[in-house]
């Protein structure tokens, strides 16, 4: 007994429990993006082995209280901090076992009790004529769209068994023909209504009711609408309505013409009654089967079930799924009759709900939702109240929480989507261990007789070491010295007549600067001065920041004056490598950049319209096809430019959504007397003064209109009209672009510094610290300049400055700059660290795959919360960079040693390790906080505190590597510098996967994947081609050197 309860306290089970926790959970959220959410349950959160991981950490963290004394008063901080995770996994085995939740539908006006349980159910109501079971069946089922579900058991009504089999289970179901020739010929018709494609199988023989449309196949009456027949092996079509169809490949048109038979073409859009529709090819003989299809949340599923009793057996199969309660099938089996749905229970509160209004909110001139509301009425026994339900805030009332979670307004009733909680004293219970977990991290970093007082300790020690030592004259300073080594298209503009056009039409840039003040409120909403709109629309079009010594606002003055020469400027940016693209449109392989006529035919259609159309409805996308949708982004950009249509610079007056327009939409804008003459003429007299003013340069008549125009949008948009200070701190922002320029500034400062700190371990001249300390105020002065850089975004955008994957990574990068200098603000190699990861992260965040863009906030995140959870856990990334470079610079070192230098490298060594190992401190107490404040701030916005999203597992996988990490000096095998330094930097992968790989390889509320799968990029192969090089060599010298 002894020996078991030795093992279960062990420090070697604790480390294999965080390894075997983390492991799994990495693996549950890729089954979750491939399978579903239902299906990461079933074989992992779930599980009962799962479960059993939980147990066993619960018995191994009370294990080590009392093996390691915690219950002593100098360890209290300790102690609060692994009692609260006692309490958190107590609270999530109370919430997995005892609460619930759900999902309540209210139109308006209608008062309701009940709601849909979130767990699907097979539901069976079974009466034998006279008499119903009571209660009814509910049987809840989790089933797994990957391997075998094995459901069996058994029931009674009165004393007659009845036994429930599952035979089959079909996620993401779809009707498909399976091709046989001795089946039925089938009709492939494709459909799209609201915009949404839609197919359908018509069996020969039958009619089938399509949005309301009676569509048939040879069907025997005459009741089809639209009737197709095939007569000596063509197709024929029939229509009691007329229409028309347009044929893509020629451009050709026709009309359908009522009550007639037409010969039938295929692949030609045909449009009757307001259906579109298509028929790609001939009719197909086969069986209609429903199989499992590519996963869709919007699709039901199926499961088929035998119902056995009285001997007797028939099988039904149920379509239904999450919050379903539609598709009952009713049987009868022997003497009993079953109604029977595969979804919700029907749950009911103790109270009712009344919606007596739902409200959403869009950006000022957009569709995007703001925000959106419910105003509801409680309605229990003894009162009665009204409460507003939106993101964040939610209704708490008897242990029921609701919270706003969607809406649909598609009928002649707006509805609301309100979520539904129940879970009390398991929220309690994970609370208490929350108030723990805060109070004891904190603490942990201040209190005395902690691991990190012992660390502050030890560094003063060593810093006292190094003081003392004689300085070594330079051993190795040539080695850091540097070696001083020195076709052709008729009837086009050719591209030097357009550069001479471009460069003789180049509108005053005292002018442009004035153009830069007025404002546009884009697609989001958003209202910024047009400098930034056009910078952002030549960094979209042509991936740079000036085009062709251009100002971007020059460029954009250039394409409202003489819009049809911009059809023939090669400005549309071309993915490298990409020929198959160039080959499509016709331009030489080598070009960069292409025209937008290059995409259009003499007949004026878009070359490339069916390969996006084709790429566009693929999941998994090649390169080609993934460039090919940025390519047609950008062509559409550059259209909607040269059209004038995203030029929205004249608010409608009086609009309750304070939308803007461009000239063109001003027709129907609603523009009245003066103001509709205004509209319309100012932007045509103002590009007629733009041009008297390049032959005269004098510009005075078009800033007098352009005046007009702001003045205008002052008066009738000042609500939403930014203030005249954000429109020059904005403009200002763009041109110094702040943290590009740091990219060099840092990256320059800490190479200098890598080469004169090194030098200056092996040195002891004094200039050589003079240079090291200018060079630190040098960083200092960059870290006051990056931090006045995230001001001015907060700033502009009115919202945190962590709030997208470009915010967030400069964050990361000024929080990792930020604890580089607090923690090893005695420490020349840490500061160099800092700098220097910085830098690269900096680099990365200028990359082209990231879209600097400043823009509106989604709903939920609309939130105070915002600058509490998003703050704490993005800024833990920056101690754990530095952390992760630390090691790299602690395994170079070992790598550098020799019997010369030994015991100076050793010194700076164990240095580097304390400061380390106090940087992951730090970052892993952020870390866990914020991700615990992520879990209270869903709580208040779903309703849940812990749902398995991929973004909060990842990081709690982090919490975990880490905590081993932390951990290591505990676990015999795996104390010494090298293993922590070494896994200092293997545990960073795991904060890249929460970080990068969560936001573009997964599915989740977090993430930014639209279906398609990431591509790897090839610096994670090297980066862990770099790891395993450097630390093989690293052992190598650690065992020769310092290893006892």
């Amino acid at each position: 007994m002894k020996k078991i309860i030795n093992i279960l306290y062990s420090t070697r089970l604790t480390a294999f429990l965080f390894i075997v926790f983390s492991t799994t959970m990495g693996v549950a959220t890729f089954i979750e993006n491939d399978f579903g959410t239902q299906t990461s349950k079933a074989l992992v959160y779930n599980a009962w082995w799962f479960e059993l991981i939980m147990a066993f950490f619960i018995i191994n963290f009370f294990g080590n209280i009392f093996r390691y004394k915690l219950l002593r008063k100098e360890k209290w901080a300790v102690l609060m901090f692994h009692l609260s995770f006692l309490f958190i996994l107590i609270g999530a085995g109370v919430t997995r076992y005892i609460g619930y939740e759900g999902i309540m539908l209210i139109s308006e006006g209608e008062t309701t009790s009940e709601f849909l349980s979130e767990t699907t159910y097979l539901n069976v109501t079974v009466d034998d004529g006279e008499n119903q079971r009571t209660p009814n069946i509910e049987k809840s089922l989790l089933l797994s769209a990957w391997g075998e579900n094995n459901v069996e058991f058994e029931s009674n009504f009165k004393t007659q068994k009845i036994n429930f089999k599952l035979i089959d289970y079909i996620p993401w179901a779809e009707k498909k023909l399976i091709e046989d020739e001795n089946g039925v010929e089938h009709l492939f018709f494709v459909e799209s209504s609201e915009g949404t494609r839609h197919e359908h199988w018509i069996k020969k023989g039958t009619i089938q009711n399509i949005h309301g449309i009676l569509v048939g196949f040879d069907a025997p009456s005459s009741n089809a609408s639209i009737n197709f027949t095939t007569e000596e092996g063509s197709l024929k079509m029939s229509s009691k309505d007329t229409g028309d169809w347009f044929r893509m490949a020629d451009q050709k048109r026709g009309n359908i013409v009522k009550d007639s038979v037409q010969n039938f073409q295929y692949l030609t859009l045909h449009n009757v009654s307001g259906l579109q529709f298509v028929i790609p090819r001939p009719a197909e003989k086969g069986f209609i089967k429903t199989v499992s299809g590519p996963k869709d949340p919007k699709k039901r599923d199926v499961t088929v079930f035998d119902v056995t009793t009285n001997n007797e057996t028939k099988r039904v199969e149920l379509t239904g799924g999450r919050f379903n309660v539609d598709g009952v099938k009713e049987l009868s089996i022997s003497n009993l009759n079953f109604r029977m749905w595969y979804g919700a229970k029907i749950l009911e509160t103790p109270f009712s709900l009344k919606l007596n209004d739902f409200q959403l909110e869009k950006y000022p001139g957009s569709e995007s939702a703001s925000a959106y509301a419910s105003e509801v009425t409680v309605i229990d026994k003894n009162e009665k109240f009204d409460y507003r339900i939106f993101m964040n805030h939610i209704l708490d009332h008897k242990g029921y929480k609701f919270f706003q979670s969607s809406y649909d307004l598609s009928g002649e009733l707006e509805e609301t989507h309100i979520s539904v909680n129940h879970d009390f004293l398991g929220t309690f219970i994970t609370y208490l261990g929350y108030s723990f977990l805060y109070i004891g991290l904190i603490c942990i970093l201040f209190a005395k007789n902690t691991r990190f007082d012992d660390l502050k300790d030890g560094l003063k020690k060593i810093r006292k070491k190094k003081m003392k030592l004689t300085m070594i004259a330079v051993l190795f300073l040539s080695s850091f010295s540097f070696a001083q080594h020195n076709s052709h298209q008729p009837n086009k503009i050719t591209g030097q007549q357009i550069d001479s056009i471009l460069k003789v039409n180049l509108i005053d840039i005292e002018h442009a600067e004035s153009f830069n003040k007025l404002v546009v409120q884009d697609a989001g909403g958003r209202m910024k001065p047009a400098h930034t709109f056009a910078s952002e629309l030549v960094r979209k079009v042509s991936k740079t920041e000036m085009f062709n010594g251009m100002q971007p606002s020059q460029v954009l003055l250039s394409i409202i004056e003489n819009p049809r020469l911009w059809f023939e400027v090669p400005v549309i940016y071309l993915e490298k490598g990409n020929t198959k693209i160039r080959e499509a449109i016709g331009i030489p392989k080598a070009a960069k950049y292409a025209r937008l006529s290059d995409f259009i035919t003499s007949t004026g259609s878009y070359k490339i319209k069916e390969q996006v159309a084709e790429s566009q409805k693929k999941n998994v996308k090649n390169k080609f096809e993934k460039d090919l949708i940025k390519i047609d982004r950008r062509v559409g950009l550059l259209y909607s430019a040269i059209g004038g249509g995203i030029l929205r610079i004249y608010p409608i007056p009086g609009d309750e959504n304070n939308k803007w327009v461009s000239q063109p939409e001003t027709s129907t804008a609603g523009f009245k007397a003066t103001d509709s003459v205004f509209v319309r003429q100012s932007l045509p007299v103002y590009i007629q003064f733009l041009q008297e003013g390049k032959k005269t340069q004098d510009y005075s008549k078009a800033n007098q209109i352009l005046e007009g125009i702001k003045k205008f949008q002052k008066k009738y948009g000042a609500d939403v009209y930014p203030s005249e200070k954000k429109i020059d701190l904005e403009i200002s922002y763009n041109k110094i672009q702040p943290f590009q320029s740091l990219v060099k500034y840092y990256g320059f400062v800490s190479l200098f510094l890598i080469i004169f700190v090194i030098w200056q371990i092996f040195s002891s001249k004094k200039w050589i610290n003079y240079v090291v300390k200018s060079l630190i105020a040098i960083v200092i002065a960059l870290f006051i300049f990056h931090t006045l850089g995230l001001i001015s975004r907060w700033y502009i955008s009115g919202n945190a400055p962590w709030s997208n994957a470009y915010e967030s990574i400069i964050f990361v990068a000024w929080a990792t700059m930020l604890f580089g200098l607090l923690i090893g603000r005695k420490s020349a190699l840490t500061i160099t660290a800092a700098a220097f990861i910085v830098a690269i992260t900096l680099f990365f965040a200028n990359q082209n795959w990231l879209d600097p863009e400043i823009a509106n906030l989604q709903p939920v995140l609309n939130s105070w919360w915002l600058l509490v959870h998003t703050s704490i856990i993005v800024a833990s990334y920056g101690p754990l960079s530095l952390g992760m470079i630390l090691g790299i610079f602690a395994l170079i070192l070992m790598v550098l040693t020799n019997e010369n230098n030994k015991k100076k490298i050793d010194l700076n060594i164990k240095e580097i390790t304390i400061i380390n190992e106090m940087a992951i401190t730090v970052g892993l107490v952020m870390l866990t906080i914020g991700n615990f404040l992520g879990g209270m701030w869903a709580n208040e916005s779903w309703g849940r505190y812990w749902g398995w999203d991929p973004k909060e597992t990842w990081a709690l996988i982090s919490i975990m590597i880490y905590a081993f990490v932390l951990h290591m000096r505990l676990i015999p095998g795996l104390r010494g510098r090298y293993t922590f330094n070494l896994w200092s930097i293997i545990g960073y992968f795991s904060i890249m996967m929460t970080y990068f790989g969560v936001n573009f390889y997964l599915a989740g509320l977090h993430s930014y994947a639209s279906g398609d799968r990431a591509i790897t990029p090839t610096s994670v192969f090297y980066s862990i081609g770099f790891v395993t090089v450097l630390g093989t060599i690293a052992w190598i010298k650690y065992r020769k050197y310092y290893k006892k």
